[in-house]
């Protein structure tokens, strides 16, 4: 007779989420202390910053955290470069993070008490826009998710709430078809197609969770904890939401941080364009004034023509310009007239006048 010896062994979940687990936290624990020693960037007081700029800073909710600051001159690259990379670093530990909850999530079972709030099928769940777009025969859920208004975490959630439910009640009439052996679908809706549709309502509740990580959770996720009697998942799920809550928190603040230093590069940026245009306008002027000092209404007619005025002729500089030039025309002008030897005498009439002698007195 053999005798059974009963060993402890440890669930497969929890052999292996839990290192997974502890390193992720190891990586966000490390990389909160790189930036202990760090002196880029500080922080000031709300209350500070308000006095300052007269209560215009505010432009997020987080009110009660301080402000950062970065030098004058923005962050340098090596400190840019560094910040990056810490942030793509923390990146992955929420993406991680997110993965293990949500499978952790998933693996719970659904409590009555929800199921029993549920509509009767998806499709009102959904609404008719909702149901027709993730049922059409084409569907691209990036342009889903981006036609979708999400300007509120109210509207996320709410998205959220109605897809989760609607993917229970497929997956219950399913189980249904299977234990009754008849379809509760009907005709139009083959298991290829349910299948379909659930990947790609799974696909748009990972792009929510990707887009906004800090969405509250959701009202299945919500009874699902409350109603949960397992412990081991009760640890994976509460671990992995932590590690999710604090990554997320961290890459918030380190993109305060590089949103400090755009603000001051475009500041800078902004002044570099301001020196540019006054400069350039101050060499405009300059180049204006050279001009002006060189154009014809300076010069004399004399500089049009190509003359030169000689010692003899700078004596007549008191004349106009118009007299001038009709009394070097007339000075051309006389080599080629006849000497007035040759033309004849003529007399005028007043020279008539002085030869003829007046009549003598009578006496």
């Amino acid at each position: 007779m053999h005798a059974t010896i009963m060993v402890t062994k440890q669930r497969d979940d929890l052999l292996t989420n839990i290192p997974a687990l502890r390193k992720l936290d190891s990586v966000l624990l490390e990389t909160l202390d790189n930036f202990k020693d760090q002196k880029d960037f500080w922080y000031v007081p709300r209350d500070m910053e308000d006095a300052d700029h007269n209560g215009d800073w505010r432009r997020d909710e987080n009110w009660w955290l301080p402000v950062v600051k970065v030098p004058t001159d923005g962050l340098s690259e090596e400190s840019r470069r560094w910040l990056q990379n810490q942030k793509d670093s923390v990146a992955q530990v929420l993406k991680a993070a997110t993965a293990i909850n949500a499978h952790v999530l998933s693996e719970m079972h659904v409590p009555e008490n929800y199921i029993d709030s549920l509509p009767k099928n998806g499709k009102t769940s959904l609404g008719d826009f909702l149901y027709k777009s993730i049922t059409e025969e084409s569907f691209d859920p990036d342009y889903f998710v981006s036609f979708l208004d999400l300007s509120t975490e109210h509207k996320v959630l709410d998205l959220k709430n109605r897809i989760e439910a609607s993917m229970v009640i497929w997956k219950r009439k399913m189980c249904q078809k299977e234990k009754d052996g008849k379809s509760q679908w009907g005709s139009t809706v083959s298991l290829e197609k349910r299948e379909l549709f659930e990947v790609r309502a799974e696909t748009i509740l990972v792009m929510l969770k990707q887009q906004f990580p800090g969405i509250p959770q959701s009202s299945l996720e919500v009874s699902k904890i409350k109603n949960n009697k397992d412990v081991g998942q009760a640890i994976l799920e509460s671990y992995s939401r932590v590690l999710e809550s604090l990554a997320s928190k961290i890459m918030s603040r380190i993109e305060d941080v590089l949103e400090a230093d755009r603000l001051v590069q475009r500041q800078l940026m902004g002044e570099a364009e301001t020196r540019s245009e006054s400069e350039a306008e101050s060499e405009y002027e300059e180049t204006e004034k050279v001009v002006a000092a060189e154009t014809p209404n300076s010069r004399k007619l004399s500089d049009f023509i190509g003359w030169r005025l000689s010692s003899d002729t700078k004596k007549h500089s008191s004349m106009s310009d118009i007299e001038f030039f009709h009394k070097v025309e007339q000075e051309k002008e006389k080599p080629m007239m006849k000497s007035p030897r040759a033309l004849p005498k003529k007399f005028s009439y007043l020279a008539k006048l002085e030869n003829m002698r007046s009549p003598s007195d009578r006496h």
